[in-house]
């Protein structure tokens, strides 16, 4: 249980400062290349000192598989915010949990009693009743476009979920920090391009957030990948998920002045009884 807290409060904190770079104005893009960047170099600095190996190619091919994933996510869902409907696109976003789940159960065997199995879905309900009612009076094409745009947020996402939870079955528990240092090498060079190809000329404030942001988020990975070196992604995945959002509504409603209102509240209180059932 106490991995499952660390990993949810440091995954809540790593939303919460993306966030306050968004209300100081930053550039989205940049921000998390920095992030990437700073992570991947502060561990190359730790290897490099202690003789390390970080050339092994179960390292390299799944450090690279998760960080073109992670980035892919990430320029999908900025997209996304700019031309969808806010509640369809976070609502997509929290409901990918479902992903590394099902293929926690069918390709690793991973056991799911009913009972966990209705948490889940419980869970899964909660998750779309607190996002929606945090991004109402949101505007943005509807019928297919939207649709589409959902199931690429959704499987996007899922994806790099997934890659997190390959690490576990690559054999690659001990090596998850060169995983890590790999994912982020790869994530920060490819965010890179993508800034330089759009022709946006990264500004110093920008630079600072995402290299401190990346520093925080050295050890919200590490911890989430310690979680999953020790829980089944089907207990880890639905209970981090609920905890994350029931503290970023509650943050949100208490700091950042946006009520939840009636309908995030009762998917609270569906969230917390849908961990009960997962644990």
């Amino acid at each position: 249980m106490l991995w499952l807290l660390l990993a949810a409060g440091l995954s809540f904190g790593f939303g919460q400062l993306f966030k306050w770079s968004q209300r100081r104005g930053c550039h989205a893009p940049t921000v998390v290349s920095a992030n990437y960047i700073a992570l991947a170099t502060v561990l190359a600095v730790w290897h490099g000192w202690n003789g390390n190996d970080f050339s092994a190619p179960a390292s390299l091919v799944v450090g690279g598989s998760m960080g073109l994933a992670f980035i892919v996510a990430m320029l999908i869902m900025t997209a996304a915010l700019e031309r969808a409907p806010v509640a369809m696109v976070l609502t997509s976003f929290r409901l990918a949990i479902l992903v590394p789940v099902v293929v926690s159960v069918w390709l690793w065997g991973e056991s799911l009693s009913l009972m966990q199995g209705a948490g889940i879905l419980l869970a899964l309900v909660a998750l779309a009743l607190i996002t929606s009612s945090r991004s109402q009076g949101a505007s943005g094409p509807v019928g297919v476009a939207a649709l589409l745009t959902g199931l690429l947020v959704f499987g996007t996402q899922g994806v790099g979920q997934v890659c997190l939870r390959w690490v576990h079955y690559a054999g690659l528990d001990e090596q998850r920090l060169t995983v890590l240092m790999t994912c982020a090498a790869t994530a920060g060079m490819a965010g890179a391009m993508v800034v330089l190809l759009q022709g946006y000329r990264p500004r110093w404030r920008d630079l600072q957030m995402g290299v401190g942001i990346g520093l925080y988020n050295l050890i919200c990975l590490g911890t989430v990948l310690t979680a999953l070196s020790k829980l089944d992604g089907t207990l880890f995945f639905p209970v981090t998920g609920c905890l994350v959002v029931l503290f970023d509504g509650l943050f949100a409603h208490f700091w950042w002045e946006e009520r939840l209102g009636r309908l995030g509240i009762f998917g609270a209180g569906l969230g917390a009884l849908a961990m009960l059932l997962v644990l």
